[in-house]
């Protein structure tokens, strides 16, 4: 039976990765911060593993994996958990910006640090969660879009490092989901009300799935856009020079 471990999946994008690795047949690990939620989500079905996971811990990173993989190996890990508070960058206080930093971008550095070595036993897949808010940054989604394109740049740096130990390293690029993330805490954000909030938690999983099982084409970039909407921005930032995608970013705040 191949397994998946997935972070924050008592709820969101991260539930529903799970539930669709679930009803395939896998077995899957639920990990999230509140120890409860995620219990209640796994429902006590066999293939489901649920257990508390602080991403920002790095001890408790190596816990969680040594309970769901115990010697063996670990087929993918979902680096999905994340955190956004959005709004003027400076009406936001540091505490906040400072949690954005530590579950965005250090919970994926100790996620990717702590499951390697299960990784590499299954030759798996890292999958990191991305945002379409690193294409160029976006007023009142200011240390949110600069903490995924952190993500961004470690995906790529370490699909070439790690390729040739036999690991995958990919992440997922949507827009705006319909999450408590995405209906609520992003509502400060002009650009959400011109863009809309389109895509559903279980559109992402379906790309997740997709990308999972994708066969591996070595010209292509790691990342996966989700959504009409996200392949249409994403092509426009990367056939425009700055100036442009600085005046895209510019009229889609207003």
């Amino acid at each position: 039976m191949r397994s998946i471990l997935v972070t924050g999946a008592a709820r969101g994008i991260g539930r529903a990765i799970a539930e669709l690795f679930l009803s395939r047949g896998w077995r899957v690990g639920m990990y999230d911060v509140d120890a409860e939620a995620v219990a209640e989500a796994a429902g006590g079905r066999p293939h489901a593993v649920s257990g508390r996971l602080d991403v920002r811990d790095e001890a408790n990173w190596r816990a969680a994996l040594a309970d769901f993989c115990g010697d063996g190996g670990l087929d993918v890990l979902v680096n999905n958990a994340g955190v956004l508070s959005s709004g003027p960058f400076a009406s936001i206080d540091a505490a906040a910006h400072r949690r954005m930093v530590e579950v965005n971008v250090l919970g994926v550095v100790y996620g990717a640090l702590a499951g390697h070595p299960y990784l590499k036993r299954s030759r798996g897949t890292l999958l990191n969660l991305c945002s379409a808010s690193a294409l160029y940054g976006q007023p009142a989604l200011a240390t949110y879009g600069a903490t995924k394109s952190a993500v961004k740049s470690l995906t790529e740096a370490l699909e070439l490092e790690w390729r040739g130990q036999g690991i995958r390293v990919r992440s997922l690029v949507p827009l705006f989901v319909a999450t408590d993330m995405g209906l609520r805490d992003v509502q400060g954000a002009a650009s959400v009300k011109r863009l809309g909030v389109r895509l559903t938690p279980e559109q992402v999983a379906a790309t997740a799935w997709r990308v999972v099982h994708e066969r591996d084409f070595p010209l292509r970039a790691p990342h996966r856009v989700v959504g009409a909407q996200t392949k249409l921005l994403a092509a426009a930032s990367a056939f425009s020079p700055l100036w442009m995608a600085r005046l895209v970013a510019q009229r889609i705040a207003r």
